[in-house]
């Protein structure tokens, strides 16, 4: 016996799995001081620099490979991602997959015992996003966004994609 829980096999293999790494996040102090890094040095080129006001916080994202690179900078201290920059520095602060149905895969964690801080997608930069809470997964922040054109594409409203 391997000492690891058997997944469930009622659950069609489509919810039990996660996609690509959609992106990883790093928070930094300035955007414009870390594209000096991402951008001029690493050559990553930058596809997006954004304000989410929603959440306080101006946001980055540069191509590398299948996969992003988002930078984070608190806009004010009041939000969880500046405490998290107070408190332990720049660094790694998430990691995101993409899903195919966010809304079916939530459930499908919260059934399994996963803590979730999103019980619902709401919008993101680049669709739609829900968080697992690091308690849950060893200590990591876990976002999840769906593939475009899912069914939270269209329930929130993102047109074009």
């Amino acid at each position: 016996m391997s000492g690891h829980p058997e997944a469930p096999t009622h659950l069609p293999g489509v919810i039990r799995k996660l996609g690509k790494i959609h992106h990883v996040a790093v928070v930094v102090r300035s955007i414009d001081e870390s594209l000096r890094l991402w951008r001029d040095m690493l050559g990553m080129p930058v596809e997006l620099v954004l304000p989410i006001e929603f959440d306080r916080v101006t946001i980055a994202f540069l191509a590398v490979g299948e996969s992003k690179i988002e930078l984070v900078q608190p806009d004010d201290d009041t939000t969880g991602v500046a405490r998290f920059l107070a408190n332990k520095g720049e660094g790694f602060h998430h990691v995101c997959f993409e899903v195919d149905n966010i809304a079916e895969t939530l459930l499908r964690l919260e059934l399994d015992g996963i803590q979730l801080i999103d019980t619902a997608a709401r919008k993101g930069a680049e669709g739609p996003v829900a968080f697992l809470h690091p308690k849950s997964c060893q200590g990591v922040l876990v976002e999840l966004i769906e593939k475009p054109g899912g069914p939270a594409w269209t329930a929130l409203g993102y047109e074009g994609y």
